[in-house]
């Protein structure tokens, strides 16, 4: 590997990956919407348009021999054309400018949203379907999304989909401020019975696994075409793995309770309420929602230990100390 491109470079996961990929002196450019001067500030350059635009990103991959695909509209609320601009015919703009620019390896980033087919999950490996009852644009349009990307895996174009499952740690923007927010505000509930245990990802053992699935690629082949769920590798239950964080934090614990029926049926209620109104911001509640809060969602990584020689290198433990001191640093 010698020059990358990251889409999607400013967000959580892929400015670490560019935090890697320098660290590793491998030259890297930035594909987005804007200028990123944390990418800029280890040395990548930004490459600003939308990867909506097919032609822009044929310009922007010349001179690459590796694509990290990161970018995506995530969030479970909004219109289906901006997931499916954004993350299928975003996925196929990229595709199609690798081909363009005989560019060999492009590594995925998916998520284990699309396995979930409401109900449990619990240590389930890649040969799980696809979802079939999907009850977000998001996780519709990423399942379409990665099969894109697996069934265009040839001898010219390997390509690898990784599936890392809640994803958290020093950088976060997502997952950590949200879950602050709401108990600042005290808008948190524990969901159904409070035993459901999930898969998280620490954020550097999900820049490990891009990294070593590019590897693969490069030296050997044998994840070219394959699919992997990443993660910690030992489920926690969701809400004392919150509950430990606020108890860090000195923040009141989560203990109200409500039933997975009532959030579940208001969840409904306010997706059809929302959608009716054309209310743009996301519900307090949605099906989707509801579903991951109660229900149980981890997964095999064996497959990734196996073929990818990869296993994640910083505990849970750890990774919850560092991020404390982090929140604590940024003021959070």
């Amino acid at each position: 590997m010698r020059y990358a491109i990251v889409t999607g470079g400013g967000g959580f996961v892929g400015l670490a990956i560019v935090k890697a990929l320098r660290g590793m002196n491998i030259q890297v450019s930035v594909v987005g919407r804007h200028r990123y001067p944390q990418a800029e500030e280890v040395g990548a350059v930004c490459l600003q348009g939308d990867i909506r635009d097919v032609d822009f990103l044929k310009s922007a991959f010349v001179g690459a021999d590796t694509v990290f695909h990161v970018a995506a509209k995530a969030g479970i609320w909004g219109d289906w054309q901006d997931y499916f601009g954004i993350n299928v015919t975003g996925t196929e703009n990229v595709i199609a400018a690798c081909r363009h620019n005989k560019i060999p390896r492009l590594v995925y980033t998916s998520t284990p949203s699309v396995v979930f087919n409401q109900g449990h999950l619990c240590g389930v490996d890649e040969s799980a379907p696809y979802a079939t009852e999907v009850l977000c644009h998001y996780a519709r349009s990423k399942i379409m999304a990665e099969i894109l990307v697996l069934d265009t895996n040839d001898h010219l174009l390997n390509t690898v989909a990784l599936r890392p499952h809640l994803i958290w740690g020093p950088g976060d923007t997502n997952l950590i401020p949200r879950l602050l927010e709401r108990g600042r505000k005290n808008q948190l509930k524990i969901v159904g019975d409070g035993t459901n245990m999930v898969d998280i990802s620490y954020i550097d053992n999900v820049v490990d696994a891009h990294v070593k699935a590019a590897i693969n690629l490069e030296l050997y082949g044998t994840a070219a075409g394959e699919v992997f769920f990443i993660s910690q590798g030992e489920p926690v239950n969701l809400w004392d793995w919150i509950n430990e964080l606020f108890i860090a934090l000195n923040r009141p614990l989560v203990v109200r309770r409500v039933s997975f029926k009532t959030a579940f049926r208001l969840g409904n209620i306010l997706e059809h309420l929302y959608t009716l109104l054309r209310i743009k911001s996301e519900p307090k509640m949605t099906r989707f929602v509801a579903e991951q809060m109660a229900k149980s969602h981890w997964f095999s990584v064996e497959k990734a230990k196996t073929v990818l020689k990869w296993q994640p290198q910083v505990a849970t433990a750890e990774g919850m100390e560092r991020m404390v001191e982090w929140i604590k640093e940024e003021g959070l």
